[in-house]
């Protein structure tokens, strides 16, 4: 999808590329007529940079394990390539080496597969020391099952006596230069993510309710985020706009919350990044509560599609149980009838419109109320000479029922069951 660069990730080139899409899927059964089942890979391939041209869909039980595509469909992909004016094949699946290989041989062009493309939007995406290690490391683990000199260039990187083993072949001082590689980014990744478990852990020990905010990805999470908390994380109509876990914090009825926005989520995200992203995706299962943000513009199909993702993703890294508010985002693209139908049979989902700040009262609400159940009700009676905690119980709790008395202050309190403990000594009746 792009030339090498010299840190053996790929990026996008300059020249707008064209390329065809296409896809082996099961019978299409009662699948909705305006469902495109190549629109994610189509504005994958766009947000990579890059022209979708043409299609071709096939559909059986699944795919040739040697070239992906039937014998007669891949004539026919031949035919179609012609008239297109493509130069670039992007599957909707991850292929096998072997399959990729053998469709460049038979079509002269070529190939790539839905994870080299999400893994060269992610290389592109990634702004942090963090997440540049991250995606170099997904995308050598990817890659090194389809060696084809990529890493030659970090031989410098162990050239002298000794490096070289007596008959030791391109290919495999490449498979180990790329497997060195893999075990230093590991060793590096895993000092960061020591770094990033002392902030967690302090950010934990402040007992202030905690807030992910999870979602498909362009569902508006970054835009929601800059909203409640008035934080100018940067946006974009792309795909995986945010890689980097940013947190903020909003106050809401004298309380105050930290949101955290997460990388977006999407249908069959290559394991690769899931494994890569695994300490970036904890911020998600350390929060106390979970904001799955939906695009409410995407036909039900898609959308559909979307939320079973994220589900599947959140089990995956073990917040599957975590309790979650549903806000279907954008309802601004919405007209009145298809908003008031899809808030009407979604229960106690939130409506919210990110960009024009429409429902984010109700979110809060909804938030503060899913903690409010996490609260134990306590009467405690401070001395004068404690007045310190009573101070840091205000900024933990918020709003406090108050009484001034001659031996102390009396006040009606709701307190986080963590912190029960903690305050016992107040106890007052």
């Amino acid at each position: 999808m792009g030339e090498g660069r010299e840190d053996g990730t790929y990026a996008v080139p300059e020249t707008i590329q064209r390329a065809f899409a296409i896809a082996v899927l099961p019978s299409p059964g009662a699948a909705p007529d305006d469902h495109d089942p190549l629109g994610e890979l189509r504005e994958l391939l766009r947000t990579g940079g890059v022209e979708t041209v043409g299609s071709l869909i096939q559909h059986r039980a699944e795919p040739d394990p040697d070239r992906y595509l039937g014998r007669g469909k891949l004539e026919q992909l031949k035919e179609e390539l012609e008239a297109s004016g493509a130069n670039l094949v992007a599957a909707d699946d991850e292929l096998l080496p072997r399959q990729e290989r053998n469709l460049e041989a038979a079509l002269g062009l070529p190939v790539i597969d839905r994870s080299a493309v999400i893994l060269d939007i992610f290389a592109d995406h990634a702004h942090s020391a963090e997440g540049k290690l991250q995606v170099e490391l997904a995308q050598l683990e990817y890659n090194l099952a389809r060696m084809r000199g990529l890493w030659t260039h970090l031989e410098r990187l162990g050239a002298g006596i000794g490096t070289r083993g007596p008959g030791e072949s391109q290919i495999e001082t490449d498979r180990r230069l790329a497997r060195d590689r893999i075990a230093k980014l590991r060793r590096r990744l895993a000092v960061v993510e020591r770094n990033r478990g002392v902030i967690r852990a302090k950010r934990t020990g402040s007992h202030l309710p905690q807030v992910a905010l999870a979602g498909y990805t362009n569902a508006g999470k970054s835009t929601l985020l800059n909203r409640l908390t008035g934080a100018e994380v940067g946006v974009g109509d792309r795909l995986f706009q945010t890689l980097d876990p940013t947190t903020r914090s909003y106050d809401h009825e004298g309380r105050t919350y930290l949101l955290t926005d997460t990388v977006g989520f999407i249908r069959k995200l290559p394991h690769q990044l899931v494994e890569a992203f695994k300490a970036t995706l904890e911020e998600t299962t350390m929060a106390d509560l979970i904001v799955h943000v939906i695009d409410a513009s995407d036909p039900p199909e898609r959308r559909a599609d979307a939320i079973a993702a994220v589900d599947s993703v959140l089990e995956e890294i073990g917040a599957g149980a975590k309790p979650r508010v549903l806000a279907y985002n954008k309802l601004d693209l919405l007209d009145p009838d298809r908003r008031r139908s899809l808030l009407v049979g979604n229960g106690e989902a939130i409506g919210v419109s990110a960009t024009r700040g429409d429902g984010l009262g109700e979110l809060r609400d909804a938030i503060a109320h899913s903690f409010a159940s996490t609260l134990q009700p306590m009467r405690l009676l401070f001395p004068y000479s404690a007045l310190g905690r009573l101070s840091e119980l205000h900024s933990l709790v918020g709003e406090l029922e108050r009484e001034d008395r001659p031996d102390g202050v009396l006040v009606e309190a709701r307190v986080p069951t963590a912190l029960v403990h903690s305050y016992d000594s107040f106890r007052c009746g």
